[in-house]
């Protein structure tokens, strides 16, 4: 009896996700060739939809490998199919893409060449031999370039390039490498480089030329700004201690650390890299990542580099060439640049010619231009690894937008506009919600500027409309004062409850009660005061603040966070005793005594400046965090260490009293370097005992297990991973920050993540 013939259908699979900009449409129509079925495939606003006709099996299959088999950079999700009419055509096509429907848009990130560009860009004949703008479906700008959805070439600032012939064959083949890939060009048609230095001739015309002088300005020792993807960098040799010294006069960085960015040399890369420094794995794997972030490395013998790269610090921020420009000028230049952030010091990073000679006219000696338009800023990525994992410091190039899932519907659309520094935004709708890269610390007009674009321009990207916007609740706040004026329902989400939220949503362990140290800065309290070492139990929108840091009056409020003297002087007041270090205006004195312009504080990175300033008599800083950061570089494990009080408030809460560590490190009173070392170690190893009592008390009275690390003072690798240890070895459930940072880059996506667990 002859067997009936397999059943053959048509089906609709609409795909969301990473599925455009990343060479998606052709392997999806090589797939569809592959195992002999009908139909097209296009590309939705934001979705990527395909029809399919042939035998039930056949499609089944084909929807696994389109997950299993997808290129490396798409991240596609089936989210949906139905049975449709059978297509009009034979054979399988890719058809135009249309704007109907609803988008599930994801915006792609930029991304480093790929191993075929890379060899491509070196191969002598090549017709991209050192085009500085190779690119294809798996590597390149993607991010900075587009203007709207659909990712077409028209929708991005590559319109301006027409494509010449041979570029229309690649584009337009959907078996090239090529195909559909928007910024494709080549020497013939498309961007080019442009030297330009004030008061000097012209070199020439040609991208080989500009190259060169450029290459010339570096090794006579002067700051170059070249434009990137993402924006413009300040390169200096990081060989020259007199080059390095001239960059951080004139962009007015004294002390605060550069990222060095070195040649790729060697089968993986990293031969440069080694001489001077020994990467942990996690480390080579951050490093090599398409991403390109910028890597904190602990440094072997960095004798290749100028001691002022990262002056008192054990760490150099290192990443590799993270465009073909960056891979040929370094590759020419043949040894380290430092590659810093081409604005001035924390506004988001400059991105046209006209500004970059406007506003680094006094620090760069030239300019490295190119004609291809920026469409948006993004600040390079900074990660550092922490327990064997590299986690973000930093969210940019590569990284963002970075979108996360929620727990559950966003009941309106939501625009959260993070803190005061390290500004992020994030827009939620749905279930979904997309965090901006970094924008810089608010303050200057351009920060505020380009903060309001970034806002703007994540609601037409997506297309999406937000009703509500959520904000830090300290009223002063460059982007508390936007969201209230913004004329949209305006709510305040706790600074330290947005940290805590963010934690346990991004982990997904929303439904369990959990208990969270944020510890950070300062932040404002809802009783007023400044928080900073808090501790929490609950869930997002219902957090409990369980204990805290022992409270002290902080002189001179705000300004405490580039003067460690004064935390310093407020815990040794606070305990009746001499200030170990000068206090330069006596009046302060008498103001705290008055309770004049001294709030209480509990926050911990005040302590840790405390501790900075008794053990390394370090009076004033130049930027954020540099006490705690100098005595994290010098800590070794102690010998001895204070163990601190933990005791019961009459709110009901309990306190972590830091006055046994305070009295310890007055009565050391170091004065070698050992001895110093001796001191910020035992300051470690206090706090991360302290963190261990306090979770095994509230594990009594509450119940949870799970415990959470979160706030800008757990980048110290040293105290996070020593309070990793000691809370495991109790038998609790750990979360650290994976995708997001734990500074306030991550309070935007916190704020949105309250929000909900309010609603819900």
């Amino acid at each position: 009896m002859a067997q009936p013939a397999p059943a053959v259908v048509t089906r609709r699979l609409l795909l969301s996700g990473r599925v455009q900009g990343v060479g998606f449409r052709p392997f999806v129509y090589r797939l569809a060739h592959e195992l002999g079925l009908d139909g097209f495939v296009r590309n939705l606003r934001g979705d990527v939809e395909i029809v399919l006709h042939g035998q039930v099996a056949t499609i089944e299959r084909f929807a696994r490998d389109v997950i299993g088999r997808a290129p490396p950079l798409a991240r596609p999700l089936l989210v949906g199919q139905a049975a449709v009419d059978a297509p009009a055509e034979p054979g399988f096509h890719i058809a135009a893409s249309s704007a109907a429907l609803q988008p599930q848009i994801s915006v792609p990130p930029d991304f480093f060449c790929c191993s075929d560009c890379l060899a491509e860009l070196a191969r002598p004949g090549d017709r991209r031999h050192r085009y500085a703008f190779i690119n294809c479906t798996q590597c390149g700008p993607r991010y900075t370039l587009i203007e709207a959805l659909p990712y077409d070439r028209p929708n991005t600032t590559m319109r301006a390039f027409p494509l010449c012939d041979a570029c229309r064959r690649e584009y337009e083949d959907p078996l090239d490498r090529r195909f559909h890939a928007e910024p494709v060009a080549c020497p013939v048609c498309g961007p080019h480089l442009q030297f330009a230095a004030p008061d000097a001739k012209n070199p020439g015309q040609g991208d080989d030329v500009a190259l060169a002088a450029a290459v010339a300005v570096l090794r006579e020792g002067h700051v170059l700004a070249v434009k990137g993807i993402g924006g413009y960098h300040l390169l200096c040799d990081a060989r020259s201690e007199a080059a390095v010294a001239r960059l951080r006069v004139r962009k007015h960085r004294q002390d605060k650390p550069l990222a060095v960015m070195y040649p790729w040399r060697g089968l993986d890369g990293l031969d440069d890299v080694r001489k001077d420094f020994e990467p942990e794995p996690a480390a080579v794997d951050a490093l090599l990542d398409p991403v390109r972030s910028i890597v904190l490395l602990g440094a072997c013998s960095p004798a290749g580099l100028a001691p002022n790269v990262a002056p008192g610090l054990a760490e150099v921020g290192v990443f590799l060439p993270y465009s073909p420009l960056h891979q040929l000028l370094l590759g020419d230049f043949g040894g380290p640049v430092v590659a810093t952030s081409g604005n001035v010091s924390g506004e988001p990073v400059l991105t046209s010619a006209t500004e970059a000679h406007e506003r680094l006219a006094g620090v760069a000696d030239a300019f490295l231009h190119h004609d291809r338009p920026i469409a948006r800023p993004a600040d390079d990525s900074v990660v550092r690894v922490i327990a064997g994992r590299a986690r973000p410091i930093r969210l940019g190039r590569g990284i963002t937008p970075l979108e996360l899932p929620l727990p559950c519907v966003v009941p309106r659309p939501v625009l959260a506009v993070g803190g005061h520094l390290k500004t992020t935004v994030a827009l939620a709708w749905d279930r979904r919600v997309v965090v901006s890269p970094h924008i810089g610390d608010m303050g200057t007009l351009r920060s505020e500027q380009v903060f309001a674009q970034v806002a703007a321009d994540l609601q037409r990207l997506y297309d999406v409309r937000a009703e509500v916007v959520l904000s830090d609740a300290h009223p002063d706040y460059a982007t508390t004062r936007w969201a209230r004026a913004s004329g949209l329902t305006h709510e305040l989400v706790q600074h330290h409850r947005a940290h805590a939220s963010a934690l346990v949503t991004e982990h997904g362990r929303t439904d369990v009660p959990a208990i969270v140290f944020a510890w950070d800065g300062v932040g404002l309290g809802d009783d007023g005061t400044l928080w900073g070492g808090e501790t929490f139990v609950g869930t997002p929108g219902r957090w409990r603040r369980a204990a805290h840091l022992r409270p002290f009056r902080l002189p001179g409020g705000d300004r405490a966070g580039r003067a460690p003297w004064r935390s310093a002087a407020a815990v040794c007041w606070e305990l009746g005793r001499d200030c170990p270090i000068d206090v330069p205006d006596p009046i302060v004195r008498s103001a705290w005594e008055r309770r004049v312009n001294s709030p209480q504080s509990s926050a911990a990175g005040r302590l840790f400046d405390a501790a900075s300033a008794i053990i390394l008599g370090l009076g004033e800083t130049s930027f954020e965090g540099q006490g705690p950061m100098y005595l994290e570089a010098i800590a070794r494990d102690p010998a001895a260490f204070p163990r601190l009080e933990l005791r019961s408030t009459a709110e009901g809460r309990l306190e972590l009293d830091w006055a046994p560590l305070v009295d310890w490190l007055l009565q050391a009173a170091p004065t070698s370097a050992a001895g110093c070392a001796d001191c910020a170690g035992a300051v470690h190893a206090s706090l991360a005992d302290g963190i261990v009592q306090i979770a095994d008390r509230l594990r009594a009275l509450c119940g949870p297990s799970i415990v959470g690390l979160t706030g800008g003072v757990f980048q110290n690798r040293r105290l996070t991973e020593a309070a990793l240890a000691g809370l495991s070895a109790r038998g609790f459930d750990v979360l650290l920050p994976v995708q997001l940072p734990c500074n306030d880059g991550g309070l935007s996506y916190g704020q949105v993540a309250d929000f909900i667990g309010r609603k819900v």
